[in-house]
């Protein structure tokens, strides 16, 4: 499903137990220097990532300051972001000028400790090519390295490199809980552009026998999927990023399950093998 961009004022855009994607949670806040933003999840653990600007950071007494260090756009920079456990009470002060914040969840209830991931834990995959359109650059913020201090949730930010081209190709889903040959979780994306006024497709196919949608996103749009393969794409002359949230129903790892007229494509793109890897 396909949520245009719109002034949220700061309230949550996928609220707790949202019955589309009841395994997710996503917030963005927006604050000008000095605001203040208090927040607490019962039943989910979450991650506060500055898009833009910089935050100093506390949860349940413990501080941690400077968090964020891009300033135009999220070109502009590695991430870094705060681990929030299930529960817990967090509040952030904008030390920038301004900030966008994500705030990414899961729904997890074992209470685990905070901890902070600043740009030299990022953890970075760059992987297919220019000649198969499918080049791109994932930095996991929590992905593979931090499975014994999260529960279920997974953040990631994915780049296409150059301009156009495809993502998340070849076409997968991760909507039933068959281990060992998919697990079930639930996404949502958050997509910029750049230029600001570059745009991409979305597409969703429900059903493996049948033609799927295709969705126009802008600059800003959110997208969940709760079923179905999912693949995207970027108009030539732009770049894409999206936010990426996903949260399991039974596991934090994420296996894939790959359309069977497509799964070949694996064989084809360079490096797509070891970005697998990265989300297990």
């Amino acid at each position: 499903m396909h949520i245009a961009p719109f002034d949220n004022h700061n309230k949550p855009i996928i609220d707790l137990e949202d019955l589309r994607v009841p395994l997710t949670y996503f917030n963005i806040v927006k604050l000008k220097k000095g605001q203040a933003f208090e927040y607490r999840t019962p039943g989910y653990e979450t991650c506060i990532v500055p898009a833009t600007g910089t935050l100093d950071v506390e949860v349940e007494g413990e501080a941690y300051a400077g968090i964020g260090l891009r300033r135009s756009d999220v070109w502009d920079g590695e991430p870094e972001g705060v681990y929030v456990p299930t529960a817990a009470k967090a509040n952030f002060v904008c030390a920038s000028d301004d900030a966008e914040v994500f705030i990414a969840g899961a729904k997890y209830d074992d209470v685990l400790e905070p901890f902070a991931v600043r740009a030299a834990d990022i953890d970075k995959v760059q992987y297919g090519s220019d000649d198969t359109k499918t080049h791109r650059k994932i930095k996991h913020i929590f992905g593979t390295k931090y499975h014994d201090k999260v529960g279920r949730l997974l953040v990631s930010e994915l780049y296409t490199v150059g301009q156009g081209g495809w993502s998340g190709f070849p076409s997968h889903k991760h909507d039933s809980d068959l281990l060992p040959d998919e697990s079930r979780h639930d996404e949502v994306y958050n997509f910029r552009f750049k230029p600001g006024h570059g745009f991409g497709m979305q597409l969703l196919q429900t059903e493996e026998d049948k033609v799927g949608e295709a969705f126009h996103i802008v600059n800003g749009s959110t997208f969940i999927i709760d079923k179905g393969y999912h693949p995207c794409v970027v108009a030539p002359g732009y770049e894409m990023y999206y936010f990426t949230i996903l949260g399991g129903l039974s596991q934090r790892s994420l296996k894939q399950y790959f359309h069977p007229t497509h799964a070949y494509q694996v064989e084809t793109i360079p490096g797509i093998k070891d970005m697998i890897a990265k989300f297990k």
